[in-house]
């Protein structure tokens, strides 16, 4: 006759309540992060009388969509677009080259000092960006960058983080396909470009997703380097709508939400790569 361990019936009911506890759980959770969605719509499409009011109404009386044509004839939102997609693509691109032949050097190349090196790269990453807004300011001002495209995108066309994720996802690349290229007559350039850029293809989506999102909402660094009105991306654009008068809620709920829109598609289509890219490049250290 076969008894049943103890710690088996005590898991058994734990273990069939987990699976519906942990549904709740995401269904709750997935709620929290509806809601403020939601209600950002609800502003958007109410009168701007109406917003007080609409903390206990629940919902605007009238569905208007003139804070959406307010935010077109108040400020030249079509050009924070552009410069927010300009800015955000060149620095993407630039990273992407920077960051992939730097994680290259650090991952498939021998030199001395190479790994002390990267610890001094990675030591870059503890240093707050506050304390270098002043040092990279006057850099920029010498360099004659201030108020212009240049002054936003070459100081972010490398990233100590976006080379420490690829030169995780180079190290995860087997070393023989180095060994057979150059037994070939293949140089570093041609591995480089031919045989370790095309196997880590993930993980530079990831980080051109990365580096897309992050400077297309950078709000600190374009609001002090940036004079003109030609060049305010959208973050900063979104002061605008702050007046002496007060603040033109429904306008500002309207524009962050036409704001939002590129980084959902982005993510909606290339999420897939964005998950395997990062477990890959997590595999080996």
């Amino acid at each position: 006759m076969n008894e049943r361990h103890p710690m088996e019936s005590a898991t058994g009911p734990l273990a069939k309540l987990a699976r519906p506890a942990t549904f709740v759980a995401l269904v709750v959770l997935g709620i929290s992060f509806v809601v403020p969605f939601v209600w950002q719509v609800l502003i958007s499409l109410s009168d701007r009388s109406e917003v007080d009011r609409l903390t206990e109404t629940g919902f605007p009386s009238r569905i208007s969509l003139d804070a959406y044509v307010r935010v077109f004839d108040q400020v030249p939102f079509a050009k924070y677009f552009f410069n927010s997609f300009f800015v955000a693509g060149w620095v993407t691109l630039l990273q992407v080259i920077t960051c992939s032949m730097a994680a290259y050097a650090f991952s498939r190349i021998q030199w001395p000092g190479r790994d002390k090196v990267f610890l001094l790269y990675l030591g870059t990453l503890m240093v707050p960006g506050v304390v270098l807004m002043v040092p990279n300011f006057v850099v920029i001002l010498g360099l004659g960058m201030f108020d212009d495209y240049t002054g936003l995108i070459i100081p972010a066309a490398f990233s100590a983080y976006g080379t420490f994720l690829l030169r995780q996802f180079m190290l995860t690349i087997p070393s023989s396909l180095d060994e057979a290229a150059a037994i070939d007559g293949a140089g570093h350039w041609r591995i480089f470009t031919q045989v370790i850029l095309p196997l880590a293809r993930p993980g530079l989506i990831v980080l051109a997703i990365f580096a897309f999102l992050f400077n297309y909402n950078s709000f600190f660094w374009p609001l002090i380097l940036t004079q003109s009105e030609n060049l305010r991306v959208l973050p900063v654009g979104l002061l605008q709508f702050n007046t002496t008068y007060g603040s033109d809620v429904p306008a500002i709920m309207a524009a962050a939400l036409m704001a939002m829109i590129p980084p959902i598609i982005l993510f909606l289509l290339l999420q897939k790569y964005l998950v395997k890219g990062i477990q890959l490049g997590a595999v080996k250290g």
